[in-house]
């Protein structure tokens, strides 16, 4: 039930007046209607995603208040990009988020499976199950459904470049052009393998990804060092420093005239003159404190105005200005430069090193980054034929090297095309049987869930759900490794057709889909302030209790 408020009668007190305890602007759901609300909520989350699951899902367009389109099959971005109030729809919402952060991939999947999982607890509701006790069926069954992963999953090796690759591609497939893939996942590769330190893959820190509209996706590749899109101010200047000891500024650099309340009274144009000149001097020795401590390439965050650029140029110092905040971290990172944001302050020990900084072509807003002491950052240019292409090739790319990192991190595959599911849904079935009570019927809903994964692959792909979905339950149990080939339309060995997924994105998505059903589940009472015209300290201060009169 819904109302506005809430009054408590308080028979014999106050003169038999209410008593409110909740405000009467408090929109006040409870009880069924709230749960039904909520499971509500997460369904529409799930069905707005539900159509891009796979490697023939659709994509969504997305248009923001600018008009500037978003063109994705990507379950993190759709939800990222939409404007949802809903609390509980926002809490399906940080599924996605927390999956991404985790796995790198499996979005939509935690998505859908999340919202299947309220689904089924909503025909459980209805059958007569108390909440709490789907809740702990659900615990049960999530719990059993990683173990069941775990012992299904195939050990790989980190030197298997092959594996590495096909799972690379697995990740790709749907979000990029087919026949690109291929090449896609081999760069993937390369660039995680590139920034291998002592066993760890600090992908975000150690690949720049840079996108050229225009030319061949065939053309995209993996460059040792960093580009950053930005040219030589002067062209006067070296377009080639070796052995380059780098300033990073995060400051402006630029002429301040003086500002002062005071009157000076210049009595000849000499004197003017003067004054100009110890102003430029006084400048000067700013500049001059930077080229002390050797520095021969100049990088700022913020402006450099002309009369800078030609004084750095006369020492001949490769300056580039208004640089990314992203780009100044990922060089401060790869150098060693420390962010300097006072030009006062500068020494020799806040400069970074690198053995090449060059603009490879005058015509081109390029400067590439080399030969570093302290680091092996890499660069990944995407090349294609738009902008849109682009931007969804670095989609996927993002999915597909946290799952290469997923993957020399756990060393540990599944096989995808909706095999693992089915192999959970059929082992939770078998662990339902040996639990009493009724907790049994919410680990069988679990299982259910879990089939809505290759359900949806299939009907994605334009294929009889229900029909494949029968087929893969008989294949299963023959061959763990069946799954749907939505190419051929037949339940095929997925680890044969190199159809791969990380095994972490299958156990993540199933604790965060677990998880926040859990939370939606024990909420039985929601209480939503509604807005007021004016937020004041005091009550008594609202526009509302004043006479304007």
């Amino acid at each position: 039930m819904a109302q506005q408020g809430m009054s408590v009668q308080m028979a014999g007190q106050y003169g038999g007046q209410p008593v409110y305890i909740i405000s009467p602007t408090t929109e006040h759901t409870q009880g069924k209607d709230a749960l039904s609300m909520n499971i509500n909520a997460a369904k529409a989350v799930a069905k707005l995603v539900r159509s891009t699951l796979g490697p023939k899902g659709m994509d969504k367009m997305l248009v923001n208040i600018l008009g500037d389109i978003v063109l994705t099959n990507d379950g993190a971005t759709i939800l990222k990009e939409m404007e949802i109030e809903h609390p509980t729809a926002k809490m399906i919402v940080e599924v996605a988020k927390t999956q991404e952060d985790i796995a790198g991939d499996g979005t939509t999947s935690a998505v859908v499976l999340a919202g299947s999982l309220m689904d089924k607890a909503g025909e459980l509701l209805d059958k007569g199950l108390h909440p709490i006790v789907i809740f702990q069926g659900y615990n049960l069954a999530a719990q059993k459904a990683i173990e069941i992963l775990e012992n299904f999953a195939t050990k790989v090796d980190k030197d298997d470049r092959q594996t590495l690759q096909k799972i690379a591609e697995t990740s790709i497939t749907g979000k990029a052009p087919e026949a690109s893939s291929d090449h896609l996942a081999n760069v993937c590769v390369d660039a995680v393998l590139a920034i291998e330190e002592n066993g760890k893959y600090n992908i975000d820190e150690k690949i720049v990804i840079r996108k050229e509209a225009g030319g061949k996706i065939t053309d995209t590749q993996v460059i040792k060092g960093i580009y950053i899109n930005k040219y030589r101010l002067h062209p006067d200047t070296p377009a080639r420093v070796e052995n380059a000891k780098i300033a990073l500024l995060d400051m402006p650099i630029e002429f301040v005239k003086t500002n002062t309340k005071s009157k000076i009274q210049l009595g000849s144009i000499e004197e003017m003159f003067a004054f100009k000149d110890q102003e430029t001097a006084n400048f000067h020795k700013m500049l001059d404190k930077i080229i002390a401590t050797g520095a021969n390439v100049v990088f700022s965050s913020k402006n450099i105005d002309d009369g800078a650029v030609h004084y750095f140029m006369r020492h001949n110092i490769y300056t580039c200005r208004r640089l990314k905040d992203e780009d100044m971290t990922v060089l401060s990172l790869s150098t060693g430069a420390k962010l300097v944001r006072n030009m006062n302050e500068i020494t020799a020990e806040d400069l970074g090193y690198a053995e090449v900084v060059e603009q490879e072509s005058e015509y081109e807003e390029k400067t590439l980054i080399t030969g570093f002491k302290k680091s092996n950052s890499v660069t990944i240019l995407i090349k294609a034929g738009s902008e849109h292409l682009t931007d969804n090739i670095e989609r996927a790319f993002d999915d597909a090297l946290n799952v290469v990192k997923s993957v020399l991190e756990d060393k540990a595959i599944v096989p995808g095309g909706g095999a693992s599911e089915m192999q959970v849904a059929q082992g939770l079935r078998s662990y339902a049987s040996t639990i009493e009570g009724r907790e049994q019927l919410a680990i069988r809903a679990f299982a259910d869930a879990m089939e809505e994964i290759p359900k949806a692959i299939a009907e994605n792909a334009g294929l009889d759900k229900i029909n494949m979905l029968l087929q893969l339950r008989a294949e299963s149990g023959k061959n763990k490794n069946s799954g749907i080939n939505v190419y051929s339309g037949k339940i095929e060995d997925m680890m044969q057709n190199n159809v791969i997924d990380p095994l972490r994105v299958k156990t993540q998505a199933i604790k965060s889909a677990s998880e926040v059903s859990a939370m939606i589940l024990r909420v039985d009472d929601m209480l939503k302030a509604q807005e007021r015209d004016m937020q004041d300290v005091n009550p008594e201060h609202n526009i509302h209790n004043y006479n304007m009169g």
